[in-house]
């Protein structure tokens, strides 16, 4: 059962790897004046969760803002990126998306955006898969060690 449970938790890994590279996605690098703007445009289809993923290759504490735009020039979401790395995620309903990012240090700064589908609707009989595979994992190292016992030796008493 334990051998059963580790291939099925690689199983579904490998294939959520796959689900979630397989989706639509564009990436762009930018470099970025104090105070400048960009901003990197994807049409999306259906209704699902999307991402973008900024990344800051030279970090060192710059400030990135990055807004979430639907086709309306709604915002959808908003956040000041303080870190090396930062993923967001945002529901979508079908359309044209923008994610505009501006420089908000005092520095020019290079970074590299990602925006994209997660596919989240295909990922869940992959994740049921992982998720059964962990369990059975769980279980037989639970039957296992149940009675597993440790000998004590004697004490020595003189």
């Amino acid at each position: 059962m334990f051998k059963v449970g580790i291939a099925l938790t690689i199983l579904g890994m490998v294939w959520l790897a796959v689900i979630f590279d397989e989706a639509d996605k564009i990436s762009d690098i930018f470099s970025l004046k104090s105070s400048d703007s960009t901003e990197i445009e994807m049409n999306f289809e259906g209704k699902d969760i999307g991402y973008y993923k900024i990344y800051l290759p030279e970090f060192s504490g710059e400030e990135v803002f990055v807004q979430i735009l639907d086709q309306n020039q709604n915002i959808i979401s908003d956040e000041i990126v303080e870190t090396k790395m930062s993923v967001g995620y945002f529901n979508f309903e079908g359309g044209t998306y923008v994610a505009k990012i501006t420089n908000l240090s005092n520095d020019q700064i290079n970074l590299e955006v990602e925006f994209g589908d997660t596919n989240s609707l295909e990922m869940i009989i992959p994740g049921i898969v992982t998720l059964a595979g962990g369990l059975m994992i769980i279980i037989a190292s639970y039957i296992k060690l149940r009675d597993y016992r440790i000998e004590q030796p004697d004490e020595n008493i003189s």
